[in-house]
C-alpha cells in the first residue's frame, strides 16, 4: 500500500496493513539534527551535512536517502518564512555547539555572547534586537521576551495581530509549485501549514520574527491576559480566525485538495499534571473560534485539521471534537490521565492519534534498547486498532536520545511495515 493510500484509510478511521509513520513533517513530529547527523553515519551515507529547517528548535531534514532507512509516509510544505521571520534558501554551513556541522539559512545570523550564548536575530537583521538565545552548549534556542511597558488604556489588539498577514502572490506560487512536485513525483501524503490560524501559541506569542514586537508579548502576561483581560483576547482571536479563513482559501485555490491535512494550532492546554484551563474556559474562550477555522474547513475542502497540545488534556478532549479537530497531536500518554487504552477506547472513533508512539521523556532517551521495542511494540498494538493512528514519537525526537535507542524503534516500525 503506498503511503498516501496508508494516510488516507488511517484519517478515516480504516483498518491499515500496517502503522502509517511521520517523522518530519510538522514543527512537533520532527528529528534534532544531531541525531539525523548520526543516523547518516551509521548507515554510512554520503557525508552531507543536514539541512536545519526549523531553526527555532534545530530540526533537520529528513532527506530521501535518510528516508530509506527512516520509515515516513508523510512530507510537509512548510511555510514559506520560518519561527525567526526568514526564508529557508541559499544555504550556508554553520557548526552546533557539539561540532556536528550543519547547513542553515543564509539569514540564519547569529553573534556570540561574552558567556558563550549564541543569540539569533529576527530576519536575519543584526541591527535588530536578538529574539532567540541558545545558551552555551545547547541544542536549541529559547525566545527572548522583549515586552515594552503595558498600558491598557492603550493596548491595541491590532499590535497583536501583526505577524498573521495574509499570504502574497509569491508565497502562493512558492506553495502551489513545491505541493504540485511532491504530489505528481512521489506518492508521499502531504501535509499543509498556512500559518496564522494558531490560537495564542506562545512560540508565537512573543513574536521572534519581528524586529520591534508590540502588544502583549511575554508569556506570563499572555496567559495572565486569559484571565483579566479576556475580552482583548478574543477580539485577537476573532480578527485572527477571520485572517486565516481567508488564508485558507488562499492556500486551497493553490493547492485544492492534494493535501491531506492541515496543521492548524500548535497552542498547548496542558502541563504534565492538568489542563491549563477547564472545559468551561476553553468552551467560552476558543471554542467559537476554532469552529470558525475548521467549519470553513470541513465544509469547502477535503482537508483534516490537526491539532497539536502537549500535556495532561484529557479533560479537553471533548471539547477539541466539538471544535472540530479531527487530528491530535502529540498524544502524550505519559502525562496524568492519558492512559493510551483509556484515549483509544474513549475517543478513537473520533480522533485520529498523531503521536504517542514512544515516550521521549523517560523512555526513548534513558531506557535500555530492550524497553524502547518493548514500549514501542505496546504502543503501536494500542493505538493501531481500528485505524486511526500515524506513529511518532511524543512530540520531537531529541538530540539526547542515544543512537542505539533510535534505531531500536525504527526497527520495530520496520518491522510492523514487513
Amino acid at each position: 500500500m503506498k503511503s498516501r493510500e496508508l494516510i488516507k484509510k488511517a484519517l478515516n478511521h480504516e483498518e491499515t496493513p500496517f502503522v502509517p509513520v511521520d517523522f518530519g513533517s510538522t514543527p512537533t513530529t520532527g528529528i534534532s539534527t544531531t541525531i539525523l547527523h548520526h543516523v547518516r553515519n551509521h548507515f554510512d551515507l554520503p557525508k552531507i551535512p543536514t539541512k536545519v529547517i526549523d531553526p527555532y528548535q534545530m530540526l533537520g531534514e529528513v532527506d530521501s536517502d535518510l528516508q530509506a532507512y527512516i520509515p515516513t509516509d508523510v512530507v510537509s510544505i512548510l511555510p514559506k518564512y520560518n519561527l525567526f521571520g526568514f526564508t529557508n534558501d541559499n544555504w550556508k554551513r554553520f557548526e552546533t555547539f557539539d561540532g556536528i556541522p550543519v547547513l542553515v539559512p543564509e539569514k540564519f545570523n547569529t553573534k556570540i555572547s561574552k558567556n558563550g550564548d549564541l543569540f539569533m536575530y529576527p530576519q536575519g537583521d543584526l541591527s535588530a534586537l536578538p529574539s532567540g538565545r541558545m545558551p552555551k552548549g545547547g541544542y536549541y534556542f529559547d525566545t527572548i521576551i522583549r515586552q515594552k511597558p503595558i498600558d491598557d488604556n492603550q493596548l491595541n489588539p491590532d499590535d497583536n495581530l501583526e505577524e498573521f498577514t495574509l499570504l502574497n502572490d509569491d508565497d502562493l506560487r512558492y506553495i502551489e509549485d513545491k505541493t504540485t512536485k511532491i504530489y505528481n513525483e512521489t506518492d508521499y501524503a502531504i501535509i499543509g501549514n498556512p500559518g496564522t490560524s494558531a490560537l495564542g501559541d506562545i512560540a508565537l506569542v512573543p513574536a521572534p520574527m519581528l524586529k520591534d514586537p508590540k502588544g502583549i508579548r511575554d508569556i506570563e502576561e499572555w496567559y495572565m491576559s486569559t484571565v483579566i483581560r479576556p475580552d482583548y483576547i478574543k477580539e485577537v482571536f476573532d480578527k485572527q480566525s477571520m485572517i486565516a479563513i481567508e488564508n485558507f482559501k488562499l492556500y486551497y485555490e493553490a493547492v485544492g485538495n492534494k493535501v491531506e491535512a492541515i496543521f492548524m494550532c500548535g497552542t498547548d492546554f496542558g502541563t504534565q499534571l492538568a489542563p491549563f484551563c477547564s472545559l468551561d474556559t476553553f468552551n467560552k474562550l476558543y471554542l467559537p473560534y476554532y469552529q470558525r477555522m475548521t467549519s470553513w474547513i470541513h465544509e469547502n475542502t477535503e482537508w483534516k485539521v490537526f491539532k497539536h497540545s502537549c500535556g495532561a488534556i484529557e479533560p479537553l478532549l471533548p471539547g477539541f471534537i466539538e471544535a472540530g479537530f479531527d487530528i491530535i497531536n502529540p498524544v502524550q500518554y505519559s502525562a496524568n490521565g492519558m492512559d493510551s487504552t483509556l484515549l483509544k477506547e474513549k475517543y478513537g472513533n473520533q480522533l485520529v492519534f498523531w503521536g504517542g508512539g514512544i515516550d521521549t521523556q523517560k523512555i526513548l532517551p534513558f531506557g535500555s534498547v530492550d524497553q524502547v521495542k518493548e514500549e514501542t511494540r505496546k504502543q503501536i498494538a494500542i493505538f493501531k486498532k481500528n485505524g486511526g493512528f500515524v506513529f511518532n514519537a511524543i512530540h520531537n525526537v531529541q538530540y539526547n536520545v542515544p543512537l542505539e535507542n533510535f534505531l531500536a524503534m525504527i526497527d520495530v516500525l520496520n518491522e510492523n511495515r514487513k
